[in-house]
């Protein structure tokens, strides 16, 4: 069985891990296949948005212990892909991730959820950082999440490695939202219709803001965004819009 499961509709592709067995662990063979079906998605013009979410009870529990454990002899022909590899493919998208948490989410599964560019769990989920239980630290995924919390939780949750409520997550800033898991289907596709709504290249910009500008000195921000103001305004997307606005009727990238 294919650890990734794809489906495609109307401008959505929706990804699930599919690992149950293993608690959908970032093994090499997960990972892998995740991989190349983000690179098929990047190169698809006709995915607008993904969703990234599991089957199963867990969503991620993070690094395949089984494959790392010095115990076990490395006999795959797999290569193996750098975790930070994946996280990055999410945060320099063009396209828009949201995660669809509909189970528990803990060690390396925190950064694919502060990964995401909106993340919404079902309010049964359990997250934490378990590394320290295990002998380890968050290393990589502080990189992610450190941004999104303030530095006394962070400190607590590195430090306790205990497991908190999806509401709790929430309101540290890792994840949007917590919800019933009998609405989470009505909010993801909420939010996916409003993403539509936008134009690809202003979404792309967008989180192009989100990124880069955190990292700016103030007068290199403005610089910057003034450039690219400019450079979105006199674009073929914008003069679209504009019009379409003006004529009261929706733009061309909402009829494809």
């Amino acid at each position: 069985m294919n650890l990734i499961g794809t489906e495609f509709d109307d401008g959505v592709l929706t990804v699930t891990l599919q690992d149950e067995e293993n608690r959908n662990a970032l093994s090499v063979g997960l990972t892998s296949e995740l991989a190349q079906t983000l690179d098929e998605a990047e190169g698809n013009p006709d995915v607008r948005v993904i969703i990234l979410t599991n089957s199963g009870r867990v969503f991620c529990a993070g690094a395949d212990l089984s494959e790392r454990s010095s115990r076990k002899e490395d006999k795959s022909s797999t290569k193996p892909i750098d975790p930070l590899e994946i996280f990055g493919r999410f945060r320099e998208s063009s396209k828009p991730y949201i995660g669809k948490i509909s189970g528990h989410c803990v060690a390396g599964g925190m950064g694919i959820a502060a990964a995401m560019d909106i993340s919404i769990s079902i309010e049964e989920a359990k997250f934490g950082f378990t590394e320290v239980r295990i002998g380890v630290a968050p290393a990589m995924i502080s990189v992610l999440c450190l941004p999104k919390m303030r530095p006394a939780e962070a400190s607590e949750a590195f430090l306790r490695g205990n497991r908190f409520s999806a509401s709790e997550a929430a309101r540290m800033g890792l994840i949007n939202a917590a919800v019933p898991a009998n609405e989470i289907d009505s909010v993801i596709q909420e939010i996916v219709s409003d993403i539509k709504a936008g134009g690809p290249e202003a979404i792309a910009a967008a989180k192009q803001l989100t990124l880069r500008v955190p990292q700016m000195q103030v007068d290199e921000a403005f610089t910057w965004t003034s450039e690219l103001s400019a450079s979105l305004f006199k674009g073929e997307e914008a003069q679209e819009g504009m019009r379409a606005y003006l004529d009261k009727r929706p733009p061309s990238w909402m009829n494809d």
